[in-house]
């Protein structure tokens, strides 16, 4: 049986063309789906037509807009199965955790819906005399999304969603490593019956895909989530041509553990955040910095939690862990583990391909655990991406707050503890944009801004009501009557 083919979507029509694979990373036999390559002039096209669609779509009413919004909804949720099955064979992740994904997808897209009738301005009183004065919303214009594998129903919702319900155009550039996810959500866009050009999807290489976007005539903002170093590079090439911008890139979270925390909560917090997803989440915890006085307990206790996660193909029940996203991903992993065996020494478990049996054709890599890592080892300071967590000692709190502050990046955090006046020192002493206390430094929810802090984020934050910032801006009215 051959693969099915998922074309482009350009200005209304589906748009067929030379195709590259997607394959399942837990069984690299088994082709998911062929997508279509695009090319630079597709991107071309697909702006000229977002340009084409906008004024119909900007001058249609919030409401109407967002009634658009709850259909897509509805579609995905009528789909909630095939989406969420698609998701696992092409990114890897546990059937329940993409399940997970599709769910938060069908809510931002109902969230965003709402927001059509919400869609407020500012109303101020003028210290002139027979003056009314106002400003109302409008949107950008033409948006860029680039989007990750990662998270790939999800984040390109929280992107796609705002930027619609705002009266902007889309074109889309997915990952080429899981492109099927977002691909069902402009599916059920045109099955809701946007108009022709609201829309687009282009699939293909990031480098010629990109760069054809950055440089599109219409384009007026471009949001991202991916590498610090694609994210840097599109930031000086947005600047050229003074683009709107929203960047989301790199983390190295740190988990912080005081010896007053509940400690069995702890544990299951910090592997939670550190191996589900396979480490694959830019919220992840790739640091444990433990107080001293329960360090080798603690060290003890995740090393053990984390022999018995099951890892395997996601469709299957009972895992917990998957694949990595694709052989480069893992072959970055398994480099970090040989960097970390020459600073912090042996893994104290894991570290190891998983190559035979059921295994034996996918990117499976050992969730990974060190130990007496210090602050100045590459494995305590570059983002890795995969299921390796770093424990590292702390003297005291203070100390803690030290380590988990010393790194360039600052997206998420987390402390374990019982103590109310150390719960609050962290939450204003903490660098980063989403913190959590007693919870996985992972696992966000849609209804409040998202992002990071120092190199991780640039630009407007991203979800909540605070989506609406970067996908519109300000009309300012005075009336003399």
């Amino acid at each position: 049986m051959s693969a099915p083919v998922f074309a482009n979507y350009i200005d209304g029509a589906w748009i067929e063309g030379p195709t590259f694979d997607n394959r399942n990373p837990a069984n690299t036999d088994e082709v998911v789906g062929l997508h279509v390559k695009g090319t630079p002039e597709d991107v071309e096209r697909a702006a000229d037509a977002a340009q084409a669609a906008l004024p119909g779509w900007a001058s249609m009413n919030a409401p109407a807009r967002g009634a658009l919004l709850y259909k897509v909804a509805d579609i995905l949720d009528r789909r909630f199965d095939e989406i969420s099955a698609d998701m696992t064979r092409e990114e890897g992740k546990t059937l329940p955790e993409a399940k997970g994904e599709v769910r938060r997808s069908i809510n931002i897209f109902r969230y965003f819906a709402g927001e059509g009738s919400r869609l407020a301005g500012v109303l101020a009183p003028s210290e002139r005399d027979r003056v009314h004065m106002f400003a109302v919303r409008k949107p950008v214009g033409v948006v860029g999304l680039i989007t990750p594998w990662n998270f790939p129903s999800a984040i390109p919702a929280w992107k796609l969603a705002p930027a619609l319900i705002c009266g902007n155009t889309v074109v889309m550039k997915p990952a080429s490593a899981a492109p099927l996810s977002a691909w069902r959500l402009i599916e059920a866009c045109h099955e809701a019956g946007f108009p022709k050009g609201v829309v687009n999807f282009v699939a293909g290489s990031g480098s010629a895909i990109g760069s054809a976007l950055l440089k599109a005539k219409p384009l007026k903002a471009v949001s991202f989530t991916g590498s610090c170093q694609i994210g840097n590079w599109l930031h000086e090439e947005a600047s050229k041509r003074r683009l709107r911008i929203q960047l989301e890139m790199g983390g190295k979270n740190p988990t912080i553990v005081l010896a007053d925390a509940d400690f069995n909560s702890a544990v299951e917090n910090t592997v939670n955040a550190a191996f589900f997803s396979t480490g694959q989440k830019c919220t992840a915890t790739s640091r444990a910095i433990v107080e001293e006085p329960i360090y080798d307990r603690f060290v003890e206790a995740v090393v053990e939690r984390t022999k018995r996660l099951k890892v395997g193909n996601g469709m299957e029940a009972g895992i917990e862990i998957g694949p990595c996203v694709d052989e480069g991903q893992m072959n970055t992993v398994l480099h970090y583990i040989e960097a970390g065996r020459k600073e912090a020494g042996e893994p104290r478990c894991g570290g190891q391909r998983l190559t035979g049996g059921a295994h034996a054709k996918g990117w499976f890599v050992e969730p990974t655990v060190f130990a007496g890592v210090t602050q100045d080892m590459v494995i305590a300071r570059e983002e890795i991406f995969g299921p390796v967590l770093a424990i590292m000692k702390a003297g005291d709190f203070k100390h803690a707050m030290q380590i988990a502050n010393a790194s360039e990046f600052g997206l998420s955090a987390s402390l374990q503890t019982t103590n109310v006046s150390r719960m609050y020192e962290y939450i204003y002493g903490i660098e980063a944009g989403l913190v959590t206390v007693n919870l996985p430094s992972a696992g966000v929810e849609y209804q409040l801004p998202f992002g990071g802090a120092k190199d991780s984020s640039f630009g407007p934050k991203e979800q909540g009501p605070a989506a609406i910032e970067f996908y519109s801006d300000y009309k300012t009215v005075y009336v003399k009557y």
